[in-house]
């Protein structure tokens, strides 16, 4: 009796595979903290009226080569440079 009463609390099925991907997610890495959605930026920015807001984006290519994209939204003037990592560091000088 008391050997069924125990069996009954133990897993009979193979255990459960998760891939690295959805444990990384869970622990929220590759987040970034305190993220503001480009849908709620002002107005101003919006419409383009007002020179000197900025966009950047970080392009990704083979081979782990990098490009830091920055566009002027008003002139639409556009900076490319070539990045050696795709860290922060890297990305911001």
């Amino acid at each position: 009796m008391l050997k069924k009463a125990l069996l009954e609390h133990l897993r009979a099925k193979r255990t459960i595979r998760r891939s690295r991907h959805a444990s990384l997610k869970r622990k929220g890495l590759g987040q970034i903290k305190n993220l503001v959605s480009i849908t709620e930026r002002p107005a101003s920015v919006e419409d383009r009226a007002i020179p000197g807001h900025w966009e950047g984006d970080l392009i990704g290519g083979s081979k782990n080569s990098y490009i830091a994209t920055l566009v002027e939204r008003h002139s639409r003037y556009v900076m490319l440079v070539k990045v050696a990592n795709k860290d922060t560091e890297s990305v911001i000088s």
